[in-house]
């Protein structure tokens, strides 16, 4: 019997160094698109996918993230005092239930797949979902959404996938295709940041995953690869033939916001998006181009 996808990793021990001096004091994921930090973006996604249980894979200097989705009593106090019910209500809209959210720390940076691995008492027998903050999402569907039907329809592992120049391969994980049916391939094989030369294909991982709890075990080995880090797509690629693998071509755009362009373009794109300002971002951007 196929088990619900119930729970979700965020990893978000990462320091951010592309952004300093921003992220000097603060967490990287806690920096704004239009108003809301990418850490609740990617909550609330997950939250739309029926995700109802929530591990934090923090570092040091990432109290914030935790803090952001605690209840703060005397800042509602204030907003109701002062009339700001708009304000009060989507504040307390976007809480977690309690007792929904666990914390775990990775002390050393030893790749994504560690910090999967320090989940694993949070994961137990149970498929998972991942969510890499810094890959904004804006999809009509929630992204986990469409990986959580997509893991409903073939019972395995399922990721996000999309196609990038050829040049870009070495950046990514990258597929090896068994059979192309549109909107779900089925995968025989996973490479990390390949060479060039070397890459089976253009279709690329993004930081979207649903992954059986059997991907831990191969974590446990604590191999090293791309990076002399512990990766993620090397234990992924150790599930298939045993287990089904699919990749998923998501409805939706992708910004990378682990990157200075990604991030401004996810402030315009998530500007224009939003009825009440998109007038006026559409009359100030005319003054730039």
């Amino acid at each position: 019997m196929l088990k619900p996808l119930k729970k979700a990793v965020l990893p978000v021990a990462g320091l951010g160094t592309r952004f300093l001096p921003a992220t000097k004091a603060t967490a990287k994921e806690m920096l704004p698109v239009v108003d809301r930090p990418l850490i609740q973006y990617a909550v609330d996604e997950a939250r739309a996918a029926g995700i109802e249980q929530f591990c934090f894979v923090t570092g040091r200097g990432k109290t914030a993230i935790v803090e952001h989705f605690d209840v703060a009593f005397e800042l509602e106090r204030t907003l109701e005092a002062r009339g700001k019910l708009l304000e009060l209500a989507q504040l307390r809209a976007e809480q977690l239930d309690p007792g929904c959210i666990t914390t775990v720390r990775q002390q050393v940076p030893m790749g994504l797949g560690h910090a999967i691995w320090c989940a694993r008492s949070f994961i137990g027998d149970e498929p998972f979902a991942i969510l890499l903050p810094d890959d904004l999402m804006q999809c009509d569907v929630s992204c986990t959404a469409q990986l959580a039907q997509a893991y409903r329809e073939t019972g395995g592992n399922v990721v996000a996938i999309e196609q990038v120049p050829m040049e870009r391969v070495n950046k990514y994980g990258v597929l090896d295709i068994d059979q192309d049916m549109g909107r779900l391939v089925s995968i025989k094989g996973l490479v990390e940041k390949p060479a060039i030369e070397d890459a089976p294909s253009n279709l690329t991982i993004i930081g979207r995953y649903v992954l059986m709890p059997e991907v831990i075990g191969h974590l446990a080995k604590m191999e090293r690869g791309a990076g002399g880090e512990v990766q993620l797509t090397d234990s992924m690629a150790k599930l298939i033939g045993t287990q089904p693998f699919h990749g998923l071509r998501y409805e939706g755009r992708r910004f990378d916001c682990g990157d200075k362009l990604g991030y401004l373009e996810a402030q315009i794109a998530f500007a224009l998006a939003r009825p009440e300002m998109a007038a006026q971002v559409r009359e100030f951007l005319k003054g730039y181009v």
